[in-house]
């Protein structure tokens, strides 16, 4: 258990001083004639699951299902008088989760909703990136118990776009197993649907900067209202949950989102990506060049210390753009979509907080059941401007031994954490070169099998963070990311990306940007620093990953097209 102890500082392990029904059916509605956390301003109008008692079971967590229908607007209306329904007749339950959602017989971007909706709100997004053409590893490790299951019930579930919150989770101490236990004690594998979508801090134990104070050391949240993008059509949902004990009762529940119904906004209009109709004013970057390159020669002085067992270590830099008008969040995230398909969307912004955004190509790890993969990830090259060019560029890092250090230590790495909490651990392939629209990276894929589900925790303590965003040793790289780096990273480079009852799944939240009303943007990159690196190939690696950030604020125009 070495890896898991190494990973210790970055999750927590406090203990706090302080069987549920659940159901899935179909659901015909007939029409029918303040509370805050020890450490932070609530939710507007909701509660926070972290001060509840995670040893008592709720007292239901259901889903219910309307008949489809043809148009947000119809769903609108649906959802509208299904909780009136449920007002009239609620569940005799002092806690609870209760999920309606109406199916809409279209396809429709969760992205394209998400904009039409009112911006004062608390707003999520993730959209799972394309993985045709690689091998799925927890099918090959799925039993047939598993597939009997319904493991796969929601693989069509292209994005999901959501505002408010059913019930947040926040806190400024690291989270922790009973953090965990907390999240869990809201979701069911009978309501797959019902999710906590967040994430946590690079380092929860470093000081938190002004701006990444809203988010505290991890943020989760259940939307309150939620449009979920399918493969061939839709679905508008909207989540209630309560908790007498928290004194946020399924009165209050039924009122604030009754209040939030009443500004969702059913005219969707379909962002055509081009660009964002802002220009850049100024940028700098912190580290500056001349302040990096020092920086870097001093990570290689001790990488190649005989006394010392740092192997790697990654340099961040965050690119403070400031632009003539504030830009859009979200249509900056349609746009990184756009070139994205083998890429994570995200999109977290709790109240009052700036939005994070980010566009990463790595992911942390998949569960389904006891299933569970992740993947390494390391070594970057440009794509060239021919097809014969981009080749010699990946023959190129796949014969770099540089590069195939970088990347050995993080496959190895990750291979040994996995070990550590699984029976079996397959890698497939050993290395191969992963293809995205600006960068190549050598990749690899690892999967194994939990031993109890109740182990997801230990997915979290034993691979966050990855040699990839870090170093190894982890503690020795921390450490020194902290001498030398002079920002908060905040999220960047954290584990972004939801819990549920039946399968959770994270991406390392790098390739992304803070987003602040009036202040422009931060923009964050790292590079991994190992024996044999350059600091002249490494800032312009950095200029590269932030390329596609910063290549649609250069130009003015912008169009929207209405979708009926």
């Amino acid at each position: 258990m070495a890896s898991l102890q190494l990973s210790s500082h970055f999750l927590g392990t406090n203990t706090k001083k302080h069987s549920s029904m659940s159901i899935s059916r179909t659901y015909s509605p007939v029409p029918c004639t303040r509370l805050f956390s020890r450490k932070f301003m609530s939710c507007s109008m909701s509660m926070n699951g972290c001060e509840g008692d995670f040893k008592t079971p709720l007292g239901t967590v259901e889903t219910r299902t309307m008949a489809a229908v043809l148009s947000p607007t119809s769903a609108t209306e649906s959802l509208i008088s299904a909780v009136s329904e449920l007002k009239c007749q609620p569940p005799p339950f002092s806690s609870g989760v209760v999920r309606l959602e109406v199916p809409i017989n279209q396809q429709i971007g969760a992205i394209d909703w998400l904009q039409a909706q009112n911006e004062t709100h608390p707003r999520c997004f993730f959209s799972r990136r394309s993985d045709v053409g690689r091998p799925d590893l927890l099918l090959d490790l799925a039993s047939e118990k598993d597939n009997n299951n319904g493991g796969s019930s929601d693989r069509d579930l292209v994005s999901v776009a959501g505002i408010g919150s059913a019930v947040f989770f926040r806190d400024l101490d690291p989270f922790s197993h009973d953090d965990w236990r907390s999240i869990r004690r809201f979701l069911s594998s009978t309501s797959p649907l019902i999710r906590a979508y967040g994430g946590m801090r690079f380092d929860p134990n470093g000081k938190i900067s002004v701006e990444w104070k809203p988010f505290g050391a991890f943020y989760f949240a259940v939307p309150q209202v939620e449009f979920n993008e399918f493969e061939g059509s839709s679905m508008l949902a909207a989540t209630l949950a309560w908790d007498d004990e928290l004194s946020w009762t399924l009165d209050n529940a039924v009122e604030s989102l009754q209040e939030t119904m009443l500004q969702v906004s059913s005219i969707v209009m379909k962002l055509r990506k081009e660009s964002l109709g802002v220009s850049v004013l100024s940028k700098n970057h912190v580290p500056t060049k001349g302040a990096y390159y020092p920086a870097v020669e001093k990570a290689l002085e001790m990488i190649n210390q005989k006394s010392s067992s740092l192997n790697k270590v990654v340099l961040a830099r965050n690119s403070r753009v400031i632009t003539d008008t504030d830009i859009d969040p979200i249509a900056w995230l349609a746009q990184l979509q756009s070139e994205g398909h083998d890429a994570y969307q995200f999109c977290l912004q709790p109240p009052g907080a700036p939005a994070f955004i980010g566009n990463t190509p790595e992911r942390l790890f998949q569960r389904n059941q006891l299933g569970v993969c992740s993947e390494a990830l390391a070594a970057t090259r440009p794509r060239g401007a021919s097809t014969a060019r981009d080749k010699e560029i990946e023959l190129d890092l796949l014969t770099s031994l540089k590069d195939d250090l970088e990347f050995s230590i993080v496959r190895e790495n990750i291979k040994e954490k996995l070990n550590s909490i699984c029976d079996k651990v397959v890698v497939k392939p050993q290395k191969t070169v992963r293809k995205l629209a600006r960068v190549q990276h050598l990749y690899s894929q690892l999967a194994g099998r939990l031993r109890r589900e109740d182990d997801e925790f230990d997915i979290l303590a034993a691979l966050h963070p990855t040699p990839a965003v870090c170093g190894l040793p982890a503690e020795e790289a921390r450490l020194l990311i902290k001498e030398i780096e002079s920002f908060d990273r905040g999220m960047y480079a954290g584990p972004i990306g939801f819990f549920g009852g039946q399968e959770s799944e994270f991406a390392v939240g790098i390739r992304s940007a803070l987003v602040e009303k009036g202040l422009g943007a931060l923009i964050y990159a790292g590079t991994g620093i190992v024996a044999g690196s350059n600091p002249t190939s490494e800032w312009n690696e950095l200029d590269l990953k932030i390329s596609q950030f910063t290549k649609s604020i250069e130009y003015k125009s912008t169009s929207l097209q209405r979708i009926n």
